[in-house]
């Protein structure tokens, strides 16, 4: 009875571990994962082929025109920002000798006046006292006129000693020269010895235009002690002062023209002549600054920006395509070039000054000699439809 049993325990796990291996077989028992290597693999990459974004395939390539790159002898230039300046030599500060107190003026800041006009009007004890000292000047010389006048007479009749009769003499020169130093103090001061008043006119000395104005109605002036109540500048002459930084000074030289071209104007270039090198440079920036000074043709006011292009000595071989050649795209400037029986390239390039006719300077990417597309918008468009 015992082997029975026995017997039917060994048959069962038999049959149990043969039914596990016909499951595994047919996958429907699950192993370990962490047992097989490669489940644990990443997945393999997939490469796939992308064109190059800058080579264009056309059907018909005979109708795209393409020009020869000439050769272009370029000097170096340097440009640098400026500003507008009043001329320092054609400053002429307006200035009351009298001091007092303002009663009118007749001048503001950005007035355009002419020699002689009337500016403002000053109420001065100084004239007062001027005026004062005039008229008593004129008082005396007609006393000692009168004196000696009357000692000559004396004299003749034998009534009157020489020596008094000098006195008399000198005492009327004295007072001659008493009147001539009042009426030149009130000359100096700017008062007409005929016409007695406190209020001095301050005229305008030369013509130009007011930049400076430190005086309102109602203020006071202090003659030299204070600051010039008006300044008139001559802006028929300016100056173009630049900031140029130490390496590029070797391109900037004293009496040599340079092109400037005002930011409000772009499109009018001027020539301003290098009057001076400032010997100082500034030493946080590095820079000196350049003096240019040009005729105003009218246009140019104090403050304003320009740009200024300096030409140095030294020649360049550069080379010259049409402007249409030259495509502007997201802020580059490209050219196509042909590579194949169908195909052109897109490169980038640095494009330079314009050169009449129609043609444009290249810097970089395009030698003399190498072909280019004439009019490389039109390629671009076609490659886009």
């Amino acid at each position: 009875m015992r082997r029975f049993h026995l017997a039917h325990f060994v048959v069962s796990a038999v049959l149990c571990v043969v039914a596990a291996a016909a499951l595994a077989g047919c996958g429907l028992v699950k192993t370990d994962p962490k047992g097989d290597p490669k489940a644990e693999a990443p997945p393999p990459l997939q490469v796939e082929q992308v064109g190059d974004p800058n080579i264009v395939k056309v059907d018909h390539p005979e109708q795209f025109q393409v020009a020869t790159a000439a050769a272009y002898n370029a000097t170096s230039e340097l440009n640098v920002t400026g500003v507008v300046n009043p001329d320092i030599s054609r400053n002429v500060p307006v200035i009351s000798l009298a001091s007092g107190r303002v009663v009118e003026v007749r001048a503001r800041l950005g007035d355009t006046v002419t020699k002689g006009q009337l500016l403002m009007r000053v109420q001065s004890t100084d004239i007062s006292g001027a005026f004062s000292e005039y008229r008593q000047a004129v008082a005396d010389e007609t006393l000692t006129r009168a004196q000696l006048a009357r000692a000559k007479t004396l004299i003749e009749a034998g009534a009157l000693a020489q020596k008094d009769y000098e006195v008399a003499v000198d005492a009327n020169e004295k007072a001659k020269v008493a009147v001539e130093t009042a009426a030149e103090h009130l000359r100096v001061l700017g008062a007409d010895k005929d016409h007695p008043s406190a209020i001095i006119d301050i005229f305008a000395p030369v013509s130009g235009v007011i930049t400076d104005q430190q005086v309102t109605a109602s203020s006071g002036v202090q003659s030299l002690a204070s600051t010039n109540p008006f300044t008139i500048s001559d802006l028929s002459q300016v100056w173009i002062v630049c900031d140029v930084y130490e390496n590029d000074l070797k391109n900037v030289r004293v009496n040599e023209t340079a092109n400037v071209k005002l930011n409000a104007y772009p499109d009018r270039v001027l020539t301003g002549r290098i009057s001076n090198i400032g010997p100082i440079l500034d030493p946080a920036i590095r820079t000196a600054k350049v003096r240019l000074e040009i005729a105003n043709p009218g246009i140019m006011r104090v403050g304003m920006f320009a740009t200024a292009t300096f030409h140095g000595m030294d020649k360049q071989l550069r080379a010259t395509i049409p402007a249409t050649a030259i495509l502007h795209l997201h802020d580059r400037d490209w050219i196509y070039t042909p590579t194949g029986t169908n195909t052109f390239r897109r490169v980038e390039v640095t494009s330079g000054k314009m050169v009449p006719p129609n043609m444009q300077e290249v810097i970089s990417g395009v030698m003399p000699g190498d072909r280019v597309v004439q009019n490389a918008l039109v390629l671009q468009n076609t490659a886009e439809e």
